[in-house]
């Protein structure tokens, strides 16, 4: 469809022309089904970042002395996941903007988003279950338990009254481990179509932990830390190990939003090893049919065959463009010329997140579909989502690389606002990067004066359409810091949690990978212990 538009509805127009009906397209597609809603991971399916419907917070009003910190909201264990929104929703007879967030205790909550009452709280556990402890499965990155750990993913057309799916981990006493994915009504936390399902696989192959040609999946293994994508009624889920603990390979699975049976498996991994999808937390993107990420540190099969794919099947390491048309395949991919290098040094792409831009018109007149990605070795690497580039054992073939201007590397999602890429690399500054004809320019257009340590930081946007754009991001020092800054100017930073006198705007401990959730002039932040909420101080 969008290639039709293309040919059909552009012949004939001037360039800008093209350039702002495109853009118009993009942000429609972007969008959540409602202006005042936050459905997903960073906003929408090209993982922006971006709210541009944010009309009550502005440059000008959002400073220490009329912003600051609301209230706070208690929850029950660790949050890594997104706060997600939906508004106008009625609960008990009542209409309310409701807040949605979950936890390490395997617990997923509904507040009120303007006062904080709490609405309804579930356990994913199941009767005589424990929350796994991270301690127990040898890994830190996650903790101190492992509950449920990626961002949710919101319909609300879906069941009587809309649905949130959520992916939780649990353990039985006899030691037996359990990945399973729920589906909550929206209004009262109940189970909805026989949920929950238990994650079960197999795939064929020789990889890792694999007996007699089936590599099985092992849930004791996994986390589900990417949020969740739903994509044309089905929900897909992407696996990462605990701290590279063998064996272990790269699981893409997809279920039905309706019934939760399970569609479709892929593994990416499966006559080799590692290959995870964990992006630092990040969504995997969507264009409307395909999905983009960035794949983590693994084999890579340097032997191509005819199509220039590897031969035994192995995709560690790589820019991954999978089609969901007949099942899950990996339809184009790209993989640096360094590959099987970078990944025996842990240097891997899959860190960060993959971003999808809006349309592209290039000093020719072309229009480009373009991603950027990057991970650990501190270079941008931007893909022509039509011909990625794939692998070349000598140089990388793509359609532009910006090298070794991240710090030591990204460990988060970059943003996009209005021409803008934002990236907020580990031990570096939060750096503005602009497009121009298609090309991003290979120096950073503004930067934050501090720097921030690890794992970086994650930012999203708040704007009115392209007015008033605000670049939120998080500090994760001890405590954490929200800063705000102007979008256009780095350099400006309109606010941050830390000026305010008498601690009166102190964030505790942000989770390392979390995201802040902009909406209806207020700003949602997950801790270790609470949803920390800001907004307009004395009802301004």
């Amino acid at each position: 469809m969008r290639r039709i538009l293309t040919h059909a509805v552009f012949a004939g127009l001037p360039r800008i022309g093209v350039v702002i009906l495109l853009l118009l397209l993009f942000t429609a597609s972007a969008v959540p089904a409602l202006a005042n809603d936050v459905l997903t991971y960073h906003n929408d399916l090209s993982r922006t970042g971006q709210n541009l419907n944010e009309t009550i917070l502005t440059t000008s009003n959002v400073n220490s002395a009329g912003f600051g910190l609301l209230f706070t909201i208690k929850v029950d264990g660790n949050i890594d996941a997104q706060p997600l929104y939906v508004s106008g929703l009625t609960i008990g007879g009542t209409p309310h903007n409701v807040v949605y967030t979950v936890t390490e205790n395997d617990s997923a909550y509904a507040f009120d988003a303007d006062t904080g009452t709490q609405l309804w709280k579930v356990s994913a556990k199941m009767a005589g279950e424990i929350v796994p402890s991270a301690k127990t499965l040898g890994c830190n990155q996650i903790g101190p338990t492992l509950g449920i750990t990626a961002t949710p993913v919101i319909d609300r057309s879906s069941g009587q009254h809309g649905t949130i799916y959520l992916v939780a981990m649990s353990a039985d006493s006899s030691g037996n481990y359990y990945q399973r994915l729920h589906a909550l009504d929206l209004t009262t936390g109940a189970e909805e179509f026989g949920g929950p399902v238990t994650v079960q696989a197999q795939y064929a192959g020789s990889g890792a932990g694999s007996q007699n040609g089936t590599v099985t999946f092992d849930p004791k293994q996994y986390a589900e830390r990417v949020g969740l994508l739903l994509l044309n009624g089905v929900i897909y889920t992407g696996w990462t190990s605990h701290c590279d603990i063998q064996p272990y390979t790269g699981w893409l699975m997809g279920y039905n939003q309706s019934t939760l049976a399970q569609t479709s498996v892929l593994n990416l991994t499966p006559n080799g090893s590692e290959g995870s999808i964990w992006q630092s937390g990040a969504a995997m993107a969507s264009d409307g049919s395909n999905i983009f990420f960035l794949d983590a540190n693994g084999t890579f099969d340097t032997t191509l065959n005819s199509q220039g794919f590897p031969s035994q099947g192995d995709f560690g390491n790589a820019f991954l463009k999978v089609s969901t048309s007949g099942g899950l395949a990996v339809a184009d991919y790209f993989a640096m010329y360094n590959t099987v290098i970078q990944s025996s040094k842990d240097r891997d792409f899959g860190s960060g997140g993959a971003l999808l831009l809006p349309p592209q018109v290039d000093g020719g007149g072309v229009t480009r579909y373009l991603a950027v990605g990057a991970g650990k070795d501190g270079n941008i690497y931007v893909v022509d989502q039509t011909n990625m580039g794939k692998f070349n054992a000598t140089s990388n073939k793509i359609y532009q690389q910006i090298k070794s201007v991240l710090g030591s590397g990204m460990y988060e999602m970059p943003a996009y606002f209005n021409g803008n890429v934002y990236f907020g690399p580990y031990l570096g500054s939060l750096q503005q990067f602009t497009f121009s004809q298609a090309k991003l320019s290979t120096s950073p257009a503004s930067v934050t004066a501090i720097s921030f340590g690890y794992p970086g930081t994650i930012p999203s946007i708040s704007a009115n359409g392209t007015a008033n754009g605000i670049v939120w991001a998080v500090e994760h020092a001890k405590p954490s810091i929200l800063h705000a800054y102007d979008a256009t100017n780095l350099a400006n930073e309109l606010y941050n949690s830390s000026q305010a006198a008498n601690n009166r705007d102190r964030l505790g401990n942000a989770s390392h990978f979390g995201v802040p959730t902009i909406m209806n002039g207020k700003v949602y932040v997950g801790t270790t212990t609470d949803v920390a909420v800001y907004g307009l101080l004395g009802g301004k």
